[in-house]
């Protein structure tokens, strides 16, 4: 079978990037009796949805299933990991917002690859999508919600229901995007929620001293993170802002950024604005997150808006307590006072309050922190996101064909 793996790497670019029959006939050759899924994502960044397709990808039963990656836009960093699990990856190379040939190069990769199952996620790929799979009848047909998305209009409301109503179901990972939804209209039926998987967390290969050489900090301060990309919905002016207010209480304290994004230097002007230069450290993207994270005295998490953040749900895992705000989707992992602590959207005094709450009690600090690991183990784990994925796929499939019997 031609795999991405098995193409030499000077040709490699070619068949990952046009969608051809002599790259996908051979996906089917030796693979008769399986259930042919084709997953379509926009990008591979460095997301929450992405790492979640990334995991179901390498997790999945190759004795049952076999996979197909369809990436929209473009591709990015998540590529390795789709290529470490075997997973065959295949570029559109849409451009701009209506682009009638990814349109017809979408339509064409499904039809040769002919799944028993669409899987799309996010709204450009659950709209281009779905509508291609569509055309190319695809017996079971899901999108994708992973975030409760107060910035769609009417006419995204609107793509939204006509598809859904046309095709299977939907796909997502909290009942607050359920719930979200179906206060615009959409059958709440529709909906399935399988939660995020959190692979189970390796020791840091670094120690506190190694970290924070790394990172170019103090060991001595106390370090209080955020993970994510750098954009408006996660807020990071109010943590930046509650940084320095928790610098005049505790004067050895580090808000460290762990991420990039659009947003960068207007946050770095601002840190500067309001004099928190030696308080706020910007580390960008780093391949070593997960070895800092655990080094991490406080963990913040300010968003607007969310699904069910990976971040929140990694420093959990990792023994740090964690204050976030009081949203839809957060509340689903964190229960107020027992396994993290909330604050309400805005209110930059009482994300400060509950900062300091943490760092002054050592008992309540390793009480969140014991709560949040045994919450993490138990509901959160990798294997049971890729069996529910596995049991939907199959008993949709099953249901299907004895329709169509």
């Amino acid at each position: 079978m031609l795999t991405p793996r098995s193409v030499p790497e000077n040709v490699l670019l070619f068949f990952i990037t046009f969608p051809t029959k002599k790259y996908l006939k051979p996906l089917n050759s030796d693979a008769s009796d399986k259930i042919r899924v084709c997953w379509v994502i926009p990008t591979l960044d460095q997301g929450g949805a992405e790492k979640q397709l990334c995991l179901l990808a390498a997790g999945i039963d190759r004795d049952r299933f076999e996979p197909l990656v369809l990436t929209l836009t473009r591709s990015g960093p998540r590529l390795n990991d789709l290529l470490d699990a075997n997973c065959p990856v295949v570029h559109i190379n849409k451009r701009g917002k209506f682009d009638i040939g990814a349109f017809a190069r979408l339509s064409k990769a499904i039809g040769e690859f002919k799944p028993h199952i669409v899987h799309t996620w996010i709204f450009a790929a659950n709209a281009y999508g779905r509508f291609a799979a569509l055309r190319q009848k695809v017996p079971v047909i899901f999108g994708g919600e992973r975030c409760v998305d107060p910035w769609k209009k009417t006419y995204h409301h609107w793509i939204d229901r006509y598809l859904a109503k046309r095709t299977t179901g939907v796909i997502t990972n909290t009942t607050a995007i359920a719930d979200f939804y179906s206060s615009h209209g959409h059958d709440r039926g529709k909906f399935h929620v399988i939660h995020n998987g959190i692979p189970d967390r390796q020791p840091s290969r670094l120690s506190r001293m190694e970290a924070a050489k790394k990172m170019g900090l103090d060991p001595n301060r106390r370090w209080i993170g955020a993970i994510g990309r750098l954009w408006p919905q996660k807020n990071y002016k109010d943590m930046i802002w509650a940084a320095e207010m928790l610098r005049v209480r505790f004067d050895r304290s580090t808000f460290v950024i762990i991420g990039d994004g659009p947003e960068r230097e207007r946050l770095e002007h601002y840190r500067d604005q309001v004099r928190s230069a030696q308080q706020v450290t910007f580390l960008g993207h780093r391949e070593d997150a997960a070895d800092l994270l655990p080094h991490f005295d406080l963990f913040w998490n300010a968003s607007l808006y969310e699904g069910q953040s990976n971040s929140i749900l990694e420093a959990m895992q990792a023994g740090v307590p964690v204050v976030a705000s009081n949203i839809a989707g957060t509340r689903d992992l964190i229960e107020n006072g027992q396994t993290g602590l909330l604050f309400q959207v805005g209110d930059v005094g009482e994300l400060m309050k509950s900062s300091a709450k943490i760092l002054e009690n050592l008992g309540l600090q390793k009480a969140i922190c014991e709560a949040a690991k045994d919450s993490i183990a138990v509901r959160f784990s990798v294997a049971e996101m890729v069996k529910k994925h596995e049991e939907l796929y199959e008993s949709s499939v099953i249901q299907s064909q004895s329709r169509n019997s």
